[in-house]
């Protein structure tokens, strides 16, 4: 039984997952996901690239996740579950990569910058 390890990102989001052939458990920080993800959106987005290539049930997936918020951890799931099955089976490359779970989401937050209130936002002008 082989054991795949791999990473996604996401914003400040890390999930770094473990996925072997199995009864289809998904577990995220050794929780079951609909305790972790108790929102049914972000459960439906981890579960995407799975649903995508009709393999549900197939993959035990064990994932850790790190930093950002509720939306880019599950976003950052996505994409790691989504490299994991292009190594199990190079035949799922090209549908993942369609829908775009393959590519890093470079967006990230502007700094803020010395002067401004926020990262472009100007102090409110006073004329007087």
């Amino acid at each position: 039984m082989e054991m795949i390890n791999k990473i996604g990102r996401r914003k400040t989001s890390v999930a770094r997952i473990y996925m072997a052939p199995g009864s289809g458990k998904i577990t995220v920080n050794n929780q079951a996901i609909e305790v972790y993800f108790p929102f049914d959106l972000h459960q439906i987005v981890v579960k995407q690239p799975l649903t995508l290539v009709g393999v549900e049930g197939n993959y035990d997936v064990n994932i850790n996740v790190d930093g950002g918020g509720i939306k880019g951890q599950a976003e950052a799931a996505r994409m790691a579950i989504s490299r994991a099955l292009c190594e199990f089976d190079a035949e799922h490359r090209p549908a993942l990569k369609k829908e775009g779970f393959l590519t890093r989401d470079p967006r990230m937050v502007e700094r803020k910058k010395p002067g401004r209130r926020k990262a472009r936002r100007r102090f409110q002008f006073s004329k007087r």
